[in-house]
């Protein structure tokens, strides 16, 4: 299994930086709406939803809100003088909320089941919450200071991805050598205390190797901290509200189409938390 994951990450790392740092934003918004259409489609199952056509009308429902708001909002209005629009900005409250409700419901498990567990339409709802403003903030921080510095918002989502596959590597290895202690067996048996206290340790370190590396100034030391941890926090509760909604469904793995890691829902569900969690807390601490 850890050589499957290997390879896949080899692969999906150089792809997902050609993404970032060589589309143009018009092809990257594009191509995350991809991304979100194939998590929409995994996100289906999860509602008990089998039926090929049914996956197919939600995913594209969830493809043609994406493709409706990169319209009612031209990617070069995202940011006006610093400010986010007002649609975008919308969007990533109402994310961080749901993130919060999430949170209860993960820590709640499996009495917040009772929530959801009597339709699915409520489920479809969440899947929507989820992606829609993962979208909304992935394509909010790619677009920082298009303009003036066409990179600079590419090595911002980098921070992002960096501390999000920091978090899972220093947790999976903190896992299998010291973990003992459940973090949530309810909801992710795999997952321990010593694990996520790894996850934690090590993207702490990498914010400090960035904090050197690109000076950043000691004035901004708190906001800058406090943003990348709670990112990082955000980006775990992302995975284990995936593995609720799995457990729920009976579901091991969202796909198969990446060895080793499942769908691509299994991948993107750390992100799906940590963009809006990141993009509002940069416009709080650090602008």
């Amino acid at each position: 299994m850890l050589k499957q994951r290997l390879i896949t990450a080899l692969i999906l790392i150089p792809l997902a930086l050609y993404a970032v740092f060589g589309l143009p934003l018009l092809w990257f918004a594009i191509a995350v709406i991809g991304l979100m259409a194939a998590g929409a489609w995994e996100w289906a199952p999860l509602m008990n939803v089998t039926r090929t056509s049914a996956r197919i009308a939600y995913t594209a429902f969830v493809a043609v809100l994406l493709g409706l708001l990169m319209w009612l909002v031209p990617l070069d209005k995202i940011w006006l003088d610093g400010e986010l629009d007002p649609i975008i900005y919308t969007l990533i409250i109402i994310g961080c909320v749901w993130w919060l409700i999430a949170i209860a419901l993960v820590i709640n498990y499996p009495r917040s089941r009772r929530v959801w567990s009597r339709t699915r339409s409520i489920v479809g709802v969440f899947g929507l919450l989820t992606l829609i403003p993962a979208w909304a903030g992935l394509v909010a921080v790619r677009s920082l200071n298009y303009a003036e510095q066409p990179l600079f918002g590419g090595f911002a989502v980098l921070f992002v991805l960096l501390l999000v596959w920091a978090a899972d590597v220093g947790a999976y290895f903190a896992g299998v050598r010291y973990g003992r202690n459940k973090l949530m067996p309810a909801v992710s048996p795999g997952k321990t205390m010593e694990g996520l206290c790894g996850g934690i340790t090590l993207a702490f370190v990498v914010m400090m190797v960035l904090a050197h590396w690109l000076k950043i100034p000691a004035e901004q030391f708190s906001g800058y901290y406090i943003t990348g941890l709670v990112t990082v926090v955000a980006s775990v509760f992302g995975d284990l509200n995936e593995s609720m909604f799995k457990r729920c469904a009976g579901v091991k793995d969202s796909g198969s189409l990446l060895p080793g890691h499942g769908g691509i829902l299994d991948r993107i569900d750390s992100l799906t938390a940590a963009l809006p969690i990141f993009t509002l807390s940069y416009l709080w601490f650090l602008t």
